[in-house]
């Protein structure tokens, strides 16, 4: 393992275990959109991230995540909308505009917490990864996007990709068999306008990035891998504190490679996110 490797690795132990925040969880409802919002206890001009989804998907399974990353410093929201069998994807990454609307508009805890409209991003999980993809190419506030298990949407994601100059880290899963990596976040990385990692970790299964359990285990494709949320957790970290908090204590994880998550090259790849 090279110098690198090992920066990284210490890098991805440091950030998969909770940050220095006290944490509170709030209600999205309150202003009007269902949904949850996770933010540290105090803090103003924060950054803030709105993630969405998966298909099917309630927010409860985004917990654990949303939770870790208020506790670095990151306000983190998922609108609870287009859970059902038919959902609109266009009007879910809309509902993801919504949510930094509300994120960066109000003040939230006991009002002693605000988000600085000028370090928003976009994240999600499957569908909600697509749906993120969707809403940057719409959102001009946003300055970084990352995803989880993409799946590709109707209206298309990679034609969005297109039009997305910002950062972007893309987490794909090896052994996913509803969104496998080749045509789905593969192609989304290819067409992103914009500086773009793409990742795949190899033992992980399309759910494995989601926490507890729930019905649809039962119709998709894979279960929560313990593995596959500490480095996912930990990569998202250090992309969105680099990112939208101006961060570079973590960087030697997105410039190096991690074991079990390395950065693919990508043909005619443009300038790394880190």
């Amino acid at each position: 393992m090279s110098r690198s490797d090992k920066g990284a690795k210490r890098v991805a132990e440091a950030l998969s275990r909770p940050g220095p925040h006290e944490v509170l969880r709030g209600d999205l409802a309150l202003v009007g959109l269902p949904g949850v919002v996770f933010s540290p206890r105090r803090g103003l001009g924060l950054p803030a991230v709105a993630f969405g989804h998966g298909w099917l998907q309630p927010t409860r399974r985004y917990d654990e995540l949303l939770r870790h990353l208020a506790s670095w410093g990151i306000v983190a929201a998922c609108p609870g909308t287009q859970t059902g069998l038919l959902s609109s994807q266009r009007q879910y990454a809309a509902d993801l505009r919504t949510t930094l609307d509300v994120c960066s508009g109000v003040r939230l805890g006991d009002g002693e917490v605000s988000v600085n409209p000028g370090k928003l991003g976009l994240a999600g999980h499957s569908m909600g990864g697509g749906c993120a993809v969707l809403a940057a190419a719409d959102e001009s506030r946003c300055r970084a996007v990352a995803t989880l298990a993409l799946t590709e949407t109707l209206p298309s994601a990679v034609a969005a990709a297109k039009r997305c100059d910002v950062p972007a880290l893309h987490l794909a899963a090896g052994k996913d068999r509803i969104a496998p990596p080749v045509g789905h976040a593969e192609p989304v990385a290819q067409a992103w306008a914009g500086p773009v990692q793409l990742r795949t970790l190899p033992k992980a299964s399309h759910l494995g990035f989601t926490h507890g359990r729930h019905w649809s285990d039962l119709l998709l494709d894979g279960s929560p891998e313990g593995a596959t949320r500490r480095t996912s957790r930990a990569l998202l970290t250090a992309f969105l504190l680099h990112h939208l908090a101006g961060s570079s204590e973590h960087d030697a994880l997105l410039d190096g490679d991690l074991p079990g998550a390395a950065r693919q090259q990508l043909a005619g790849e443009g300038q790394p996110t880190g």
